[in-house]
């Protein structure tokens, strides 16, 4: 079997590949040089998997390009395959996320984008089509700009009933829908939001990530502006799960695909100091739903270390033993095939990391 790694960077997108159990990666790339790839996602739902990437060119403007052959060749539709309809007088600043829908609808994927919106391609990723329901929400016009911008950068289809369906925005907070993207509500009890006047509001928060249980779908992990926090209604109220973390700031949020209870994390210190904590370069990881958490560092750069890892450039594989990733904006991606227990370098000297996503194909 071959384990793909998808790097998506504020350069290009590379490939990395191993045919050797994830001892050792052949990188390839840049593919779409010269564009920010902020989204990539890779669709095993089909017999000969889709690569998909949400690109930005400073020339071009923004667009999602497909590949059927593992990268060797790439697809874009003559007109741009996300756009915002002329009547609601926005326009694309980037796509931010890219989701295969679950496995009762094989053609669908789901396109977070900023500004905050939500779109639903229903050929596998070529055309999308803007969901009216979310973007004509009352609340809308009191979203908010993160330092990143405003975006839709969480897209969390229910694995099993089609109609229900989660987002995240920066800002904004969590949304869900439960008849297919018809309507929306908000589900943000329990997340602080200490930078508004109240600092506990239906929505307004500033979540950087969320994750799906892989036991309990109604479980939900978020990583926010300062605040670790697990859901068991499926992200409408919050508990904190921060302690034993050595801060609760951070962007990533990753969730084991097979087995329940265990995530992954990457502190960083604060808002206002964006590197590790004591400038040490470590995953955190809780098997027990964020109960506890212990400190993960086995081949990982000694101190000090400064690199931030972003939400998106970190992800989990479907392999066996269950492999992680992180990559940073120092442009090195670390890999793991153990869980994290023990890591090593898969890629250097790259451009800044965006996102990484990995699978067996």
């Amino acid at each position: 079997m071959t384990t793909l790694l998808a790097i998506g960077t504020g350069k290009g997108l590379f490939l990395a590949t191993s045919t050797d159990g994830r001892r050792t990666w052949q990188l390839s790339g840049p593919h779409h040089p010269m564009t920010g790839v902020y989204a990539v996602a890779v669709d095993t739902r089909r017999e000969v998997p889709r690569l998909l990437a949400g690109m930005t060119s400073s020339h071009f403007g923004p667009s999602v390009a497909t590949s059927d052959d593992l990268g060797t060749s790439w697809q874009e539709p003559e007109q741009a395959p996300v756009a915002f309809p002329a009547d609601t007088g926005a326009s694309l600043g980037r796509v931010w996320q890219l989701t295969p829908a679950g496995p009762a609808e094989p053609d669908v994927v789901w396109a977070g984008t900023e500004p905050s919106a939500l779109f639903r391609s229903t050929d596998a990723g070529r055309t999308f089509e803007l969901v009216r329901a979310l973007w004509e929400h009352p609340h809308r016009e009191q979203w908010g700009a993160g330092f990143g911008g405003q975006a839709v950068h969480t897209v969390l289809p229910h694995p099993h009933d089609p109609t229900r369906i989660a987002v995240a925005m920066s800002t904004g907070g969590v949304y869900h829908s439960a008849d297919a993207g018809a309507s929306w509500a908000p589900g943000n009890t329990g997340i602080r939001a200490y930078f508004l006047p109240d600092e506990w509001p239906e929505f307004g928060q500033c979540v950087h990530k969320v994750a799906r249980d892989a036991g309990d779908p109604e479980r939900l992990y978020a990583q926010n502006h300062h605040g670790v926090y697990r859901s068991d209604d499926g992200g409408r109220t919050w508990l904190s799960i921060a302690a034993g973390l050595p801060s609760d700031f951070g962007f990533p949020m990753v969730a084991h695909p097979t087995r329940p209870g265990m995530i992954w994390s990457f502190p960083l210190a604060a808002d206002s100091r964006r590197f590790p904590v004591d400038e040490r370069c470590r995953v955190y990881r809780s098997a027990d739903a964020g109960g506890t958490w212990e400190a993960l560092s086995a081949g990982l750069p000694a101190g000090p270390y400064y690199p931030a890892v972003l939400r998106d450039a970190m992800c989990a594989d479907d392999a066996d033993p269950t492999g992680v990733y992180f990559g940073t904006r120092s442009g090195e991606v670390y890999a793991s095939r153990d869980e994290g227990d023990s890591w090593s370098l898969a890629a250097a000297h790259l451009p800044d990391v965006l996102c990484v996503r990995a699978a067996e194909v």
